[in-house]
């Protein structure tokens, strides 16, 4: 058995993966593939939260205990997490509507990210940032506008988000121009889907 597992590998979604052999010299392996390309997401989100600390001109204020950050600063920081999302979502779309250039290894990278944000996006929901109010004075930048239905039905919301994730994921491992449209598309509407139901609109 451990035999026929020697070179496998497994994807950030636990599915495993037997990786086929090597051809010519230097090339990389799936797995090392990953993990590079996951470093690349990581300088990216670091680099990021750098920038805006040095844009908003003050540290993010931690609660008074020290151990869990105020509800604010969690729907600030899911915030710029569905803003990065956005962006490399419609770098993808760019690339793919009639008239644009697509270069494969961009948009893998970009669809990487997407793909890492998904996964954790989820996680940033605590119960203490349930705060839409209806009719409610609202900081664009500070006060949610996720649904209290999101916690309500807070499993739904999860599997859509790792479905996302794994769509995502798939759009970047796509052997073809023909297989990444389709992917995109479907992971479009699987982010317009969440959105219809659970962001208020005002």
């Amino acid at each position: 058995m451990a035999g026929t597992l020697l070179g496998a590998t497994r994807d950030r979604f636990g599915s495993l993966h037997t990786a086929p052999p090597a051809q010519g010299r230097g090339r990389r392996l799936p797995l090392r593939a990953d993990i590079t390309s996951l470093a690349r997401c990581l300088r990216f989100l670091v680099g990021l939260g750098v920038a805006l600390s040095l844009c908003a001109g003050a540290p993010i204020a931690l609660a008074q205990d020290g151990a869990i950050p105020p509800a604010k600063d969690t729907i600030f920081a899911r915030k710029i997490v569905m803003g990065t999302i956005d962006m490399n979502m419609d770098e993808v779309e760019t690339m793919l509507a009639p008239g644009g250039k697509l270069d494969p290894a961009e948009a893998r990278e970009h669809l990487d990210i997407i793909s890492v944000l998904l996964m954790a996006f989820p996680h940033l929901f605590p119960a203490a940032s349930n705060q839409w109010k209806e009719g409610a004075d609202r900081d664009a930048a500070l006060d949610t506008f996720a649904a209290p239905e999101l916690w309500s039905g807070f499993g739904d919301f999860y599997k859509r988000a790792t479905a996302a994730s794994k769509l995502a994921f798939e759009a970047s491992r796509a052997k073809g121009t023909g297989d990444l449209k389709t992917l995109v598309a479907e992971l479009r509407t699987a982010c317009n889907s969440c959105h219809a139901s659970y962001l208020k609109t005002q």
